[in-house]
């Protein structure tokens, strides 16, 4: 099965290890920024609804940093 991503993409992984602080580091930031403030909080507002255990999980997850 092919993996997915969760928050970032494999070349926004690639562009924030990079050691030069470039133009594809600053965009990928913006992307994820947006992620988290836009399509993050509405995804953990379905999840809390609909499916709390789910969303039990990805907060102990985050907030514990337990995997």
């Amino acid at each position: 099965m092919a993996r997915t991503r969760a928050l970032l993409t494999e070349t926004e992984r690639e562009h924030l290890r990079s050691e030069t602080a470039g133009s594809n580091q600053y965009q990928a930031v913006s992307r994820i920024r947006n992620r988290i403030h836009e399509e993050l909080q509405t995804d953990l507002a379905v999840l809390e609804k609909h499916h709390p255990e789910l969303y039990k999980e990805l907060a102990q997850i985050v907030c514990d940093g337990e995997e």
